[in-house]
C-alpha cells in the first residue's frame, strides 16, 4: 500500500520533472558526484597523510643522524705588514663529518612511535566520520529538493483547481445559484494559494542551494531514492555500531595513545646512551678522528618530569570518560534513528488512510455542490484537507526514506565501500605504507613519494 501511495503522490509530484528526461539523477549518482568532488574530504585526506609522516619522523629519531660541517678563520697578532715585508696573518680551513645514534633512551622513542601509529589510527577514523557526515549531507539535501519539488507540484495542482472552482462559482452566481460571497470566497482562497505557491517555490529554491553546496553542482531531475538496508531491530543496530562508529573506534584509539603517553613519560626518567663519531680535515690535509659514547640522566628537574607522568595519567582518564560519553551518545543517535523511522512508517500508514477518505469527501462535495446541496465553501475547505492529506503522505515519504540512511550514518556504515558507489574509493593506509619506513628523498621510494604528492597538488 505504501508504494501504492507513493506512486500515486510522489510520483505525479516528480512527472514534470521527469519530463523529457533521459535519465533522471540518481540518489547514487548524487552521492558519488560529491564523494570525488568535495574539498572537505581532500583536506582531511591531506591531513592524514600529514600524521602519517609523523611516523616517518618519530621513527627518524631510531637512525643515525649524519652532518658536516666547513670553517674558515682569519687571524693576525702585529700590523698588517712587518719591517721585512712579512705579512704577520694566518688563514686556517677545515670540515668535519658527524655522525651520531641513539642506543637508548629507556625506550621513549619506542613509545613515541607507537604513540604516532595510534594518532594515525584515530585520524583515520576522524576521516571516515567526516566521510559519513558528507554522505548523511549529500541524502538530505537530495530528499529535501524531492520533498520542496512535491510540495511546489501539490501547490500548482491546487492553484488550477481552486481556479476551477472559481470559474464555476462565478457561472452559477450569473445564473443565480450562488452569492456574491460565494464568488469573493473563492477569490480569497485562490489570492492564498498564489501566496503559497510562492512560498513553497521559495523553499524549493533554498533546498537546491544547498543540494548545490553539498553535492557540488546543481540538481537535475531527481529520481525516487530506494530505502537504505538496514539491521533488522535496534538491538542488532546499536551492538553493530558499538564496533563500528569511527567516533567511537576514534576515542578508543584517544585512550592507547594517552596510556602510551605515560609509558614516554615515565621513561623520560632513565638514562640516554648515543654513540657518536666525527672526522676532521684541515687545510694542510691533516685528519683526525673522534668515537665515543655518552651517557646523561635527568636526576632533578624541579618537579617536571614527575608532573609529566601525572599530566599523562590525567589525560588518560579523560579519555576513557569521553570514550563512555561517546559511546553514550551513538546508542542514543541509534534509538532516535529508528524512532524517526518507526513515526514516518505509521504515518504513512495514517496518511494514507487520510488521503482515501479526503479523496472520497471531496469528490462527494463538489457533485453535491453542483446540485446546490453545498457551497463553495464547503467544496474548497475539502479540497484544502485532500491537499493537506496529500502533503502529509508526501512527507511521511520522505522521511521514511531519509530515516534508513540516518540510521546507517547512526551505526558508523554510511560510507562509499558499503553504499557501494561507482567511485575510486580511497585507501587511507596507502600513503602510510609508502612513508612507515621513513625513506630518505634521495631513495627511489622517496622519488616516488615526490611524484606522488606532485600529482595529488595538481
Amino acid at each position: 500500500m505504501r508504494r501504492f501511495w507513493g506512486s500515486l503522490i510522489l510520483g505525479a509530484g516528480l512527472a514534470a520533472a521527469l519530463a523529457g528526461a533521459t535519465r533522471a539523477e540518481t540518489l547514487a549518482d548524487a552521492l558519488s558526484y560529491g564523494y570525488e568532488h568535495s574539498g572537505l574530504l581532500e583536506q582531511n585526506r591531506a591531513l592524514l597523510r600529514a600524521a602519517d609522516e609523523n611516523v616517518a619522523q618519530s621513527l627518524a629519531t631510531l637512525r643515525p643522524i649524519i652532518s658536516w660541517s666547513a670553517q674558515s678563520s682569519f687571524s693576525t697578532s702585529g700590523p698588517l705588514r712587518d719591517a721585512v715585508g712579512v705579512d704577520p696573518y694566518e688563514i686556517s680551513s677545515s670540515a668535519t663529518l658527524s655522525a651520531s645514534l641513539l642506543l637508548y633512551d629507556g625506550g621513549q622513542s619506542r613509545y613515541a612511535i607507537d604513540a604516532q601509529k595510534a594518532l594515525v589510527l584515530s585520524t583515520r577514523e576522524q576521516l571516515r566520520q567526516i566521510e559519513q557526515d558528507l554522505l548523511k549531507r549529500v541524502v538530505t539535501a537530495y530528499m529535501e529538493v524531492q520533498r520542496a519539488g512535491a510540495f511546489v507540484e501539490l501547490r500548482r495542482n491546487n492553484l488550477r483547481l481552486i481556479t476551477s472552482e472559481l470559474r464555476a462559482a462565478q457561472d452559477r452566481f450569473e445564473v443565480g445559484e450562488v452569492t456574491r460571497t460565494d464568488v469573493s470566497l473563492a477569490e480569497a482562497r485562490l489570492a492564498s494559494a498564489r501566496s503559497l505557491l510562492a512560498s513553497e517555490e521559495g523553499s524549493l529554491a533554498d533546498a537546491q542551494a544547498e543540494f548545490t553546496a553539498a553535492v557540488g553542482r546543481k540538481p537535475g531531475s531527481l529520481a525516487a531514492a530506494p530505502d537504505a538496508r538496514i539491521p533488522g531491530t535496534l538491538a542488532e543496530a546499536q551492538a553493530l555500531a558499538r564496533r563500528n562508529h569511527p567516533a567511537l573506534v576514534e576515542a578508543q584509539h584517544a585512550i592507547t595513545v594517552a596510556e602510551l603517553n605515560i609509558q614516554r613519560a615515565d621513561a623520560s626518567r632513565r638514562p640516554e646512551l648515543t654513540l657518536q663519531g666525527s672526522v676532521s680535515i684541515d687545510d694542510e690535509f691533516d685528519d683526525s678522528e673522534q668515537i665515543g659514547l655518552s651517557v646523561g640522566q635527568q636526576l632533578y628537574t624541579g618537579g617536571s618530569l614527575a608532573s609529566q607522568v601525572r599530566q599523562a595519567k590525567a589525560r588518560r582518564d579523560a579519555a576513557r570518560s569521553a570514550l563512555l560519553r561517546v559511546s553514550r551518545v551513538v546508542e542514543q543517535a541509534v534509538a532516535n534513528a529508528y524512532t524517526q523511522l518507526t513515526v514516518a512508517r505509521a504515518s504513512i500508514e495514517a496518511s494514507g488512510r487520510e488521503v482515501r477518505a479526503a479523496q472520497v469527501a471531496f469528490d462527494g462535495l463538489r457533485e453535491e455542490a453542483k446540485l446546490g446541496a453545498r457551497t463553495t465553501l464547503d467544496v474548497l475547505n475539502a479540497e484544502q484537507d485532500l491537499l493537506d492529506a496529500r502533503a502529509s503522505l508526501v512527507s511521511a515519504q520522505i522521511d521514511e526514506t531519509l530515516a534508513t540512511y540516518v540510521i546507517l550514518s547512526a551505526v558508523g556504515t554510511l560510507d562509499a565501500q558499503q553504499l557501494g558507489l561507482a567511485v575510486q574509493v580511497y585507501d587511507p593506509a596507502a600513503y602510510y605504507n609508502l612513508v612507515r619506513n621513513a625513506p630518505s628523498g634521495t631513495s627511489a621510494q622517496g622519488r616516488a613519494l615526490d611524484r606522488v604528492l606532485e600529482a595529488i597538488g595538481r
